[in-house]
């Protein structure tokens, strides 16, 4: 029985595997011994420091590639019509405006329009009540003179009655003189009336388009 369980026991107990020996050694009777385990620590040690730089400027570069993107991505993107519900709203808003602008644009027109129609109406009416006033000084002057040369006919005084009539010649040129200039003020004042109507229009239209307000009535030739 012991011879048995002795020889279980040795069946049993592995054998190390021999050493592979390479035919050069075999010749030189020389056999290669496994690297010691020290080194092959430190080369995977160096491995892993490698594989971790490189991850490190991988990553930087990532990094400085997601800032760029990043950068990019908080430019405001073009607007683009879809057939959406928000897109829809933006473009009839936009609408709107284009068509508000277009109301007030034709407002400021017409406004400046009325301005220069008036002007003109009163120019014209100065200029009618100027050549009335000249008319009627004219008239007066040739009364003058018919009535002079009549009474040349009927006297010898012909030396006083040319200078009366010089005199009052010249007295009508003055009058016809100064309703000129009066004519030529108010003609300024009609001017400087259209300049303030013109400039009050632009006014009140920049301001409606500041405000997004619209003018009440459209007036004039519109």
């Amino acid at each position: 029985m012991a011879e048995q369980e002795v020889k279980k026991v040795e069946a049993v107990t592995p054998v190390a595997p021999a050493p592979v020996e390479t035919k050069g050694d075999v010749a030189d009777g020389k056999v290669t011994a496994p690297p010691p385990p020290v080194a092959a620590e430190k080369e995977k040690a160096a491995t892993a420091a490698e594989e971790s730089k490189a991850l490190a400027v991988v990553e930087r570069v990532f990094s400085e590639v997601g800032m760029e993107m990043a950068e990019f991505e908080t430019e405001p993107a073009p607007k683009k019509v879809s057939g959406g519900s928000i897109d829809r709203d933006v473009a009839l808003a936009d609408l709107e405006k284009e068509k508000r602008l277009s109301f007030i644009k034709a407002w400021e027109d017409s406004e400046k329009t009325k301005a220069e129609n008036k002007s003109q109406k009163n120019l014209s009416a100065v200029a009618a009540w100027e050549n009335s006033k000249k008319a009627a000084l004219e008239a007066k002057l040739r009364k003058k003179e018919h009535f002079g040369i009549h009474i040349n006919k009927i006297s010898c005084r012909q030396e006083k009655l040319e200078k009366q009539k010089a005199e009052y010649a010249e007295k009508m040129k003055n009058r016809i003189a100064l309703i000129h200039k009066e004519a030529e003020e108010k003609k300024a004042i009609v001017e400087a009336k259209r300049g303030e109507e013109v400039l009050k229009a632009g006014e009140t239209a920049a301001k409606y388009r500041a405000t997004g307000q619209t003018p009440k009535k459209l007036l004039g030739c519109f």
